[in-house]
This record gives C-alpha cells, sequence and structure tokens, in this order.
C-alpha cells in the first residue's frame, strides 16, 4: 500500500513529518486527573505573553536582588514577591523590528527554521511532548483573538488558540454525545490504519539506505512509535467522562475582556486541577481592545506608539498592569488550592512564564524582553541582572534549557542557548 508525503501529513492531520534524506531512496519512497499514573506529583507549565512587551520604566524594578522595590506594573504581584523571579537583559540577539516576536518561546524564526532539528518548535511544545502522554490534552491554548502566533510544532506549523471562550469550555468540559464518540473511534481506527501502513513504508526504506541517512530515519522511527502511543491515549480517553465545571456566572450581563480572561484563567486553572492538562498558554493579543479596563481609551497597539505623552502612556500602563493583574489572580487561585499527596499549594507545582518576544513595543525593541517567571517549587531571587561579565545579554534560551530542566528533560542546549540559567529548586 502505497503513501505520498502529502497524503500521510494530511491523513495524521500534520502530527508527523518525513525526515530529509541524502539518497534518492528518499524520493522513491514520497512518491505514491491528581496525580500522574506514576504515581508521581504531576508538574505544570503555563505560558502567559503578549506580542508587545512591556513598558520598561514600569515593569523592570530600578534595584536587583531578593530586596529589590516592586514596580508599578508588577504591583498586583507584590502578595507573591517571594515567589517569582524578574530576568533582566535577556533576549534572543535579534535585530529590532515587528515579526521578531514570533521567536519568543523558541528564538528562531520560521524563515530560518530549517537550520534546526526542531525548526522553531516553541518551548511550551517540547515541554507537552516530555509530560502530556499522561492526560486528555498534552496542552491547550487560549486567547481573544488569533494572530499572536505564540505556539509552534515540531513541524514549524502554528498552532492557533480558542479565541471563544464558550469554545474553550466545551473542549475542555463538555462531554461527547454517542454519536461523536462512535465518529471520534472511527477517525483514531482510520489514522492507526495510514500509521501502520506508514511503518510498514518506513520499515522498507531503512533497509536500503545508507548510514548517512540512518540516523534521521532512526528519529523519523521514534515519531512513529511516540504518534503511535499518542493515538493509543486518545482511543483511551473516548468514552471517559470530563470533568464538570461552570463558568455562566462570568457571563452574567455585558461580556468585557475582563469576564472573558477570567473565564479562560480559570478554566485553565480547573484543567491543571482536574489533570485535563498539564501544559497550557495565554496570550493578549495586539489588536484586542481594551478598552473595559477603567482609563483606556485606544488600542493596545496605539497605546505603544506613544510618543511619550503622559495620558496615552497611563493607558498603556493601564493595560499591561491587567494583564498582570490576570496574572495574579490565577496565581492565587493556584496558590489556594493544596496539591493533592504533595507539600505546597499547586502553584508549587506549576512553573509559570510571563513575558514576550519583543522588549518594548513603542520602539519595536527586540532586546531586553520582560521576562518573570513563577511559581514551579524554584528558590526564586527576586530582580536578577542576566548580564555576563563583558555586558552581553544572556540568551533567553538559556533559561529555556533550566525550565526544560526542571520537567526532566536531560538536555543542555535549546536552539541560540549558551549554556543553563542557574535557577535552582526544592
Amino acid at each position: 500500500m502505497a503513501f505520498s508525503r502529502r497524503s500521510i501529513l494530511q491523513g495524521l492531520g500534520g502530527a508527523l513529518a518525513l525526515p530529509a534524506l541524502e539518497s534518492t531512496v528518499h524520493a522513491e519512497a514520497t512518491k505514491g486527573g491528581g496525580s500522574s499514573s506514576n504515581g508521581q506529583t504531576p508538574l505544570r507549565f503555563l505560558v502567559v505573553g503578549n506580542p508587545l512587551g512591556m513598558h520598561p520604566p514600569n515593569f523592570f524594578p530600578q534595584d536587583f536582588g531578593r530586596d529589590y522595590t516592586i514596580s508599578r506594573t508588577l504591583q498586583p504581584l507584590e502578595w507573591a514577591k517571594d515567589r517569582f523571579t524578574i530576568f533582566s537583559h535577556t533576549d534572543h540577539g535579534m535585530k529590532s523590528g515587528h515579526g521578531r516576536e514570533l521567536a519568543f518561546l523558541s528564538g528562531v524564526l520560521p524563515e530560518t527554521s530549517h537550520a534546526f532539528a526542531e525548526k522553531n518548535m516553541s518551548i511550551d511544545q517540547l515541554i507537552a511532548k516530555h509530560i502530556g502522554g499522561d492526560v486528555r490534552y498534552p496542552s491547550i491554548h487560549a486567547s481573544l483573538q488569533t494572530g499572536i502566533r505564540m505556539v509552534w510544532n515540531a513541524n514549524g506549523v502554528e498552532l492557533e488558540p480558542f479565541t471563544d471562550p464558550q469554545k474553550l469550555f466545551d473542549y475542555l468540559f463538555l462531554n461527547l454525545s454517542d454519536e461523536e464518540k462512535k465518529t471520534q473511534r472511527q477517525t483514531l481506527a482510520r489514522n492507526r490504519s495510514i500509521l501502520d501502513a506508514v511503518a510498514e513504508q518506513f520499515a522498507g526504506v531503512k533497509a536500503k539506505t545508507g548510514a548517512a541517512d540512518r540516523e534521521r530515519l532512526d528519529q523519523f522511527g521514534t515519531s512513529i512509535r511516540e504518534l503511535e502511543d499518542r493515538m493509543e491515549t486518545r482511543r483511551n480517553w473516548v468514552d471517559r467522562d470530563k470533568p464538570q465545571f461552570d463558568i455562566s456566572h462570568h457571563f452574567e450581563g455585558e461580556a468585557t475582556i475582563i469576564n472573558r480572561y477570567n473565564a479562560i484563567f480559570d478554566m485553565v486553572a480547573y484543567a491543571f486541577q482536574t489533570d485535563l492538562t498539564r501544559v497550557a498558554t495565554v496570550a493578549f493579543p495586539n489588536e484586542l481592545g481594551y478598552t473595559d479596563v477603567n482609563g483606556v481609551n485606544r488600542g493596545y497597539h496605539a497605546c505603544t506608539h506613544n510618543g511619550k505623552d503622559e495620558q496615552v502612556v497611563a493607558e498603556l500602563v493601564a493595560i499591561e498592569s491587567f494583564q498582570i493583574e490576570q496574572l495574579s489572580r490565577f496565581m492565587k487561585k493556584l496558590d489556594d488550592v493544596d496539591e493533592p499527596n504533595a507539600n505546597g499549594s499547586m502553584l508549587d507545582h506549576t512553573v509559570i512564564l510571563f513575558g514576550s518576544g519583543m522588549g518594548y513595543g513603542g520602539t519595536h525593541s527586540n532586546r531586553n524582553l520582560p521576562i518573570l517567571v513563577a511559581g514551579g517549587g524554584f528558590k526564586h531571587l527576586g530582580h536578577v541582572d542576566t548580564r555576563n561579565a563583558a555586558g552581553n545579554n544572556m540568551p533567553l534560551c538559556n533559561l529555556y534549557v533550566t525550565l526544560m530542566q526542571r520537567f526532566g528533560i536531560e538536555r543542555d542546549r535549546f536552539n541560540l542557548s549558551t549554556g543553563a540559567f542557574e535557577l535552582s529548586y526544592a
């Protein structure tokens, strides 16, 4: 049974990518809940991001160390001052301008991703690949508009977020009808049939390849086995009911940006609590209207180009403070729940990354990115200057190596990293 490269990818929803081989064989082959299942306490990962950075004087504290003075924008987090670390002078070393923010979670732009083994795969997806096998959803993504372009899979394909809180609710908490379950079983069976044919074809191709291609084919074989495991996991979840949850109180009266983001963050928190997922991203897109926020009369993007006008800067800071307020509210929600069968709260077992791939939208700067890491059982350092002895900014990917290692991913490199940032944990 012969399948073309295109038919394989279409049939499996783009989940598997054939390797680029050096030999002519390549051309021939491509024609035609609570605790984890192993009893360990789960560790979770949330990314909260925006594409326009933060107003630097209001985000970064004026002093360094654990005893720093909280900045204006971060004031909603003062209650948790010892539970997060602010990183100054870290970035991806890119030329400034719009479009570079796409590299926020990878350090790699789509147009240069071919030079990297995992393309521009975002750090959340790499972590989801490692820890997502025991849960119904390896990762979930939410925003109130598309265009944030923050999450990328191993094929270099953008994963778009849920932009309607009701649809996110249905996806997470609405049980399938009997007919929908039947359809899903049929889809999984069909995809399994395609995968079996791919595996058979792969075995024939591998037998004819030379040493130069064997390593790449071994990687492809690993992808097949991982996809087989994921399909089996999905099949096991079809007949299991989802946890019940109610967000209707968020939509009583007028729907505002505030109550819709409250609903999104509450759903993520409950999805973490019930182990529906362990990886999530929530984004604040650049064209979203924030006029529901007190004191804001302009668009988010327009406020970044403020010409240092005090009134416009005040509106920008109000928008950024709203984002931090949402983060603070979510962290409090996790901190109010004791981690089952473990010491501390859910916040102590959830790594939260807040930031942007742009330093400051007003100047289109992609240097000195506003980065904050909270929770996760880390021994937090307050406000850190990450520059080296020569005064060079630290590659943000160094921090990503640290986060990967926190999740048990035994690697010492990630894309543009030059090492790992030392952030110990209990």
